[in-house]
């Protein structure tokens, strides 16, 4: 198996880098089913504090909890090289209000990826954490069966191949943590942040029914975390004119 290590890691050509953009299945709390409001307290109850009521921590929670929320977007993106041998980045969006056709449409992508390069990685910000997890969560919840590849539920840690930046920037440090847009300016790369960040996407989404505005914001941060790649990498970092939409 190939090592997750900074130096010995698979080639960057082998990896998909993938974002996704979660909201609340429902826009506000009042819209939950009665018994899902029940189930809705008994989940936060121990984490969220007395003085928060449900209202404000479904609009807090709800987007990033898997039973409570769901897919509208996965953005990925993938290295290859043009004649002059300059890396490349080909950006692909799946998106839509339908969550099923985003999750199926995802697999669709990954497992003629998988059939052509048996050593493809994923890549990500603290997807081992959030993005991978809520993938799986929401598929089988969606009734969808989950591909060899994301079969991770007992899987020991050094058996998922997955490429976590937020991982690497531990150096085996477990108490840390740094954000995507942190890191991002640490290193001196340009942030995503600039018109959204991922606490408006469900207002983006919802009050503003604005879904390619969100889809630019995960486009976006599949750049920033190619450039950390290449930055760990030690090579030199994206062109605009390198970064490639494909529709």
């Amino acid at each position: 198996m190939l090592s997750n290590s900074v130096n010995n890691g698979p080639s960057i050509y082998d990896l998909l880098m993938i974002d996704i953009e979660t909201v609340p299945q429902y826009p506000d709390y009042a819209q939950l089913p009665e018994s899902w409001k029940s189930l809705w307290f008994d989940k936060i109850s121990k984490t969220v504090p007395e003085n928060v009521s449900p209202e404000q921590s479904y609009l807090q929670k709800a987007g990033i909890l898997a039973e409570f929320g769901k897919v509208i977007c996965i953005s990925t993106g993938y290295f290859t090289t043009n004649e002059n041998k300059d890396i490349i980045l080909r950006l692909k969006s799946i998106y839509a209000h339908d969550e099923k056709e985003v999750l199926q449409s995802f697999t669709a992508l990954t497992e003629k990826l998988h059939k052509h390069n048996k050593n493809f990685e994923f890549a990500g910000h603290n997807i081992r954490e959030f993005d991978i997890p809520y993938i799986c969560r929401r598929m089988l919840i969606n009734q969808m069966p989950l591909p060899a590849y994301l079969q991770l539920h007992g899987a020991k840690p050094w058996d998922v191949k997955m490429i976590d930046t937020l991982q690497w920037w531990k150096f085996g440090d477990y108490k840390n943590y740094v954000s995507l847009n942190l890191l991002a300016n640490v290193l001196g790369i340009p942030t995503s942040k600039t018109d959204i960040d991922g606490s408006m996407v469900q207002h983006v989404y919802y009050k503003d029914n604005d879904l390619p505005r969100i889809v630019a914001y995960c486009q976006r941060d599949v750049v920033v975390v190619a450039n950390i790649l290449l930055r760990f990498k030690n090579l030199p970092l994206l062109k605009e004119e390198n970064i490639v939409i494909v529709t």
